[in-house]
């Protein structure tokens, strides 16, 4: 069977682990094209001599061997970007989040629905093998009933990172660091225990840094099953740690921190699972392995060709989203410290 045709659009900071995956996947997965804004500038890392990045978008999309087409773009641009491809039946894999605000996220579920075409989202904490050994413990009901369960992304990023443009508005990103950051762990742990409700939550701004939209939120949280949950979500923890997910069982207590498991049983057991790199938790928002976006594009690429379970689709995505909104609809306006 030939490559799966492929297009990126954008070239910024988060499309950087894609190329490195599709490079590594180029048996498999033909880049036939990138877009972007300003192409002169355009690093495209392990294809450079290879590509050139074009900024003629629609010249890409009418490829008929471009059957699918990664979104690597700020978030407000992602409905119109994703109403084209839809248009021109390429499946799409959309960076998170969906778009800036939850109508326009719902926009583009929609859309894909009508075009008949695939749309995954880059939420690829789901893939981290920890994270897979965890989901498998779970849907064994492994650690026994769930008693509590907590995510915190105690994150760092310095006020030089807002003072790029757009960055923490509304307008640019939809919103500050629940969105832009401890969404994927949000995700994780929403798919692992799920939310039934937002109890109560605090929104806020730090002294730290000076942005429009909120760097630090916590919430009370009502489980799927019923019970109680925790979540804090930061930008101002300097230096930064690993987020972590903790899920208490009636059998056992399992941690997930960054990319390690450990799960301790009242029986004495322990399980361990190790993971090598970082997280990005800290100032460098790239200091993290490609490994789990390299296996989210061999899933979306496996769902396009051969019909295979999209893990993380756009209403997977949009339910995630939805659960962020809750939070800041139940904390109310940023409130500046």
């Amino acid at each position: 069977m030939k490559p799966l045709g492929v297009a990126l659009i954008g070239v910024g900071p988060g499309a950087v682990p894609h190329l490195r995956s599709l490079w590594d996947l180029r048996e498999q997965i033909a880049l036939r094209g990138v877009v972007a804004r300003r192409p002169q500038l355009a690093d495209l890392g392990p294809f450079s001599g290879q590509l050139r990045a074009v900024s003629d978008l629609e010249g890409v999309l009418d490829d008929p061997l471009v059957e699918a087409v990664i979104i690597a773009t700020p978030p407000a641009t992602h409905l119109e970007l994703a109403q084209a491809c839809f248009a021109r039946a390429k499946h799409v894999l959309l960076e998170k989040p969906l778009d800036v605000s939850l109508e326009r996220a719902r926009k583009i579920v929609e859309l894909a629905d009508q075009s008949g075409c695939r749309l995954g989202v880059v939420l690829q904490h789901r893939f981290r093998p920890a994270a897979q050994a965890l989901a498998e413990l779970m849907a064994q009901s492994a650690l026994g009933p769930i008693q509590t369960a907590s995510v915190q992304v105690p994150w760092w990023r310095p006020q030089s990172y807002y003072e790029q443009s757009g960055r923490g508005t509304r307008a640019r990103d939809g919103g500050g660091v629940l969105i832009t950051q401890a969404i994927h762990s949000i995700d994780l742990f929403r798919s692992l225990v799920g939310v039934r409700r937002v109890v109560a939550a605090q929104i806020s701004r730090t002294r730290l840094h000076a942005m429009e939209t909120e760097d630090h939120a916590q919430a009370l949280l009502e489980l799927a099953d019923g019970a109680p949950g925790l979540l804090m979500a930061s930008t101002a923890h300097y230096p930064g740690r690993p987020e972590r997910i903790e899920i208490l069982g009636s059998q056992a207590l399992a941690v997930l921190e960054g990319g390690r498991l450990k799960v301790d049983y009242v029986d004495g057991r322990r399980l361990e699972i190790e993971a090598e790199g970082g997280t990005g938790s800290g100032a460098n928002i790239m200091d993290f392995p490609h490994d789990a976006h390299r296996a989210l594009i061999e899933n979306f690429m496996a769902a396009t060709r051969h019909g295979h379970n999209l893990r993380v689709d756009g209403r997977q995505a949009l339910l995630t989203q939805q659960l962020i909104e809750d939070v800041l609809t139940s904390g109310g306006p940023v409130q500046g410290l």
